[in-house]
Formats: structure tokens, sequence, C-alpha cells
């Protein structure tokens, strides 16, 4: 059972940059996936942000394009969100996810992540 955590969340301010980090534990090969959702108050859940474990293909939702990029240390297993000229919208928690096994293909969809960690607060002010 993999065990995800996030750190890296704190108050910032508008065009501000911040890196999230996710610790992987007890991680195997066997899921395809792991990606960045976020939940901003008051609202659903959102996706952010997926990458392929092994090829390191990715997939960034449109909101974010441009400003959000997500990558890997496999070696660590470790899984990063750099979040770069941040907006008072993306105030959120955000949350690292792992794909279920049998998923084979990066997506956005919250359905085929079967591990979450507990979250980290970004708070953007002005």
């Amino acid at each position: 059972q993999v065990h995800l955590v996030e750190s890296g969340g704190k108050l910032v301010q508008t065009g501000d940059s911040l890196r999230l980090s996710c610790a992987a534990s007890g991680r195997t090969n066997s899921s395809y996936a792991m990606g960045w959702f976020r939940r901003p108050p008051g609202k659903e859940r959102e996706f952010v942000a997926a990458i392929s474990w092994i090829g390191g293909g990715t997939f960034v939702a449109n909101s974010v394009k441009g400003r959000f990029s997500i990558s890997r240390d496999k070696d660590k297993n470790m899984l990063y969100l750099q979040m770069d000229v941040l907006r008072l919208e993306d105030t959120a928690m955000y949350y690292c996810a792992e794909t279920s096994p049998g998923i084979v293909h990066v997506t956005g969809s919250a359905d085929a992540f079967g591990s979450w960690g507990p979250g980290t607060q970004v708070t953007v002010s002005s």
C-alpha cells in the first residue's frame, strides 16, 4: 500500500512561485501514473496535472498550462508540482495521487486514482 505525503504548501503572494513535493513510500511499479489535484475553497476537486511514472509523459490542465509543471524523481519516489505566476484562484488544498492498478494511461480523471495524500494548503494573497 503506497503512502503519499505532500509538502511545500504555504501562504504566498500573486506572481510568486512555489514547488510542492509528494513523497511516495511503499510504491510499486504497478501504478502507471501520478498526479496532482486541488480543491479550492467551496468548490469541487479539480485535476491539475499528471505524469507517466516510467515514460515521463505529462498531461496538464488548461487552467494552469504554461504556469504549472509536473515532474518526478523515480529514484527518490518523489513527485513535484512547480507552480509559477501564482494567482488568487490557485488558492486550494493540493493533493497528490497515484493511479490504481490496471490504469495504463495518463488521465485527469480522479476516478482513475486510487491512493491519495492528505493534502497541503496553498494560499495566494494579493
